[in-house]
């Protein structure tokens, strides 16, 4: 195992062990070397490391901290590698998000409010019936957004919005080349929305089931 490597696994040991909380400050980096039996060089190396994925927040003048551990702030670093995908991955992405998407929107078909309910409706209608491709591309990231944080579950929130990358490029692909894709998604936006003012859980996750494999079929077909 490389130092390096090393390093990483006895922090992450101290941490998933409890010696180490959400919170607290880590030793100075001398103490901490001795302790675990490491050079000062390949601690510094890990901790760096485990700052890019957000475990360790490293406070210039001030130390290093362990972070939240919060499941959103962790998952921060799925989106950072998801855009690094290969285009012909995106079908593989898409795939996850119609097993994960349509279960959140059945759970928030009793969860969201009505207040909720209306912003999405109010969101529908300032679009009109000819909105451009990037102003639908991004309305549907946030009506499907709004959707997904109704469902209660922060965890399935982030790995979907951690997805978002490469489907934002297959929805905007589709908008450019496929002349109903505008209409069919605002048609699909309004189905979705109407199932979850109904309280129809199955319905709501049919319909959100439909509108991803749309996606997914038009790109199979391009690919």
């Amino acid at each position: 195992m490389a130092v390096t490597d090393e390093a990483i696994e006895k922090i992450k040991g101290m941490i998933v062990s409890g010696s180490l909380r959400p919170g607290d400050r880590l030793p100075k980096e001398s103490e901490l070397a001795a302790e675990l039996g490491l050079s000062r060089n390949s601690l510094r190396e890990a901790v760096r490391a485990l700052s890019l994925i957000r475990i360790l927040d490293v406070r210039q003048g001030d130390g290093t901290y362990v972070t939240s551990l919060d499941p959103q702030l962790l998952l921060e670093a799925l989106s950072f590698v998801v855009d690094f995908h290969r285009d012909d991955t995106v079908l593989e992405f898409l795939a996850v998000r119609r097993i994960l998407e349509p279960a959140a929107t059945a759970m928030a078909a009793s969860r969201i409010s009505e207040q909720q309910l209306d912003a999405l409706s109010a969101q529908l209608e300032r679009l009109g019936g000819e909105p451009s491709v990037e102003e639908l591309v991004a309305a549907d990231l946030e009506f499907h957004r709004g959707i997904v944080q109704s469902s209660g579950n922060s965890v399935l929130c982030s790995l979907l919005d951690g997805l978002s990358g490469p489907t934002t490029r297959a929805r905007i692909w589709r908008g450019l080349t496929q002349e109903d894709a505008v209409s069919r998604t605002l048609h699909e936006h309004r189905a979705i929305l109407g199932a979850l003012r109904d309280r129809d859980a199955e319905a709501a996750r049919s319909w959100a089931t439909v509108h991803i494999a749309s996606v997914e079929q038009w790109l199979r077909s391009t690919l």
